[in-house]
């Protein structure tokens, strides 16, 4: 063996450093690193744009699932005895959330449930269409005359007020929240009237019609003595419709006073000391402590994704108000 020494090359980190400017090679190295900075920078780019091509399909999906699989009746497994649940809130409205269609959709399968054992109707419910509420009213009637071993309770919330307590009546018991609000049994026909302002303005209303009352609640004609009173022979026939809804519901529980069905409306605790209601209790409390089956199974029909989109952006609202202006209505409100 040599005894003379080899020198080794050595490791990457030990390397000398790149060569300075001035020194030979340099040119070389700056465009080295000029080159793999530039690499570097596109692998990053196409990975963000990879990134946001999955984030952005995967947003489709969410909103085709959302609009696919969201409608329908509540879809919770039953596993044995169970309370079912259906929820009417808001207005009760011929294609809204809380029209009869959905909640007798939704009574229905909970009604045929072999698994339960009472249902409570949460409401939460200002009124709104009278047929909509008597058609909810008459299938109530109907299931409990079909089940009659499956009894029925009103969970009030908020409110339940006008047509929400139509449908409410039809129940075996009313509970209530001290505070809620209760009652409004009456009728409303609302709209408005343009002439002044029309005659201020100088505005010249023509209306062309076959039939001499067809334009009989027309907004921007004067109100005639005939339409008033066709109006309130209209108001008080629904309004006797409500009040036998109500009388034939609560039976000997009601205590009629002068006030009872002038329109007014009152608390939970002045509503069980009426006979509108029967006691105090959340939806938990029925199921427990009344029906004696604590599961709770939700029936609910929901509202789908584009329906939500479209009241979003008001197009419930604004078909309503078109037929408000052109046509007049009525409510339980």
């Amino acid at each position: 063996m040599s005894d003379q020494l080899t020198p080794e090359t050595p490791p990457k980190a030990e390397r000398a450093p790149v060569a300075a400017a001035g020194e030979p090679g340099w040119e070389r190295a700056a465009l080295e690193r000029i080159a793999l900075a530039s690499i570097n920078e596109q692998r990053a780019g196409r990975r963000w744009r990879i990134f946001f091509r999955f984030a952005f399909l995967a947003a489709l999906a969410v909103i085709a699932w959302g609009i696919f699989n969201l409608g329908g009746a509540g879809t919770a497994a039953t596993s044995g005895r169970h309370t079912a649940v259906v929820t009417l809130n808001g207005e009760i409205s011929s294609g809204g959330q809380a029209s009869a269609d959905n909640i007798n959709t939704a009574l229905d399968a909970a009604f045929e449930d072999t698994d339960t054992v009472g249902v409570v109707l949460e409401i939460n419910s200002p009124g709104g269409s009278p047929v909509q509420a008597g058609m909810i009213y008459n299938e109530i009637k109907r299931l409990r005359a079909k089940y009659p071993a499956k009894p029925l309770y009103v969970v009030v919330d908020d409110m339940c007020a006008s047509g929400g307590y139509y449908v409410a009546a039809a129940a075996d018991k009313i509970y209530v929240d001290h505070a809620s609000i209760v009652g409004s049994i009456g009728v409303l026909m609302d709209g408005f009237g343009f002439t002044g302002l029309m005659d201020k303005l100088g505005i010249e209303r023509r209306l062309y019609t076959a039939g001499e009352n067809k334009g009989l609640f027309d907004p921007f004609s004067p109100e005639t003595d005939a339409a008033k009173q066709h109006a309130n022979d209209m108001l008080a026939q629904i309004h006797a419709q409500f009040i036998d809804a109500v009388k034939r519901g609560r039976g000997a529980r009601l205590k009629e006073t002068p006030d009872i069905f002038s329109g007014l409306f009152w608390t939970g605790q002045q509503s069980v000391e009426l006979g509108l209601a029967d006691g105090f209790g959340d939806t938990a409390y029925v199921a427990r402590d009344v029906i004696k089956a604590e599961d709770l199974v939700d029936y609910t029909v929901k509202e789908n994704f584009a329906d939500r989109v479209a009241h979003k952006f008001g197009a419930s609202i604004g078909e309503a108000a078109v037929h408000t202006l052109l046509l007049g209505g009525f409510k339980l409100q």
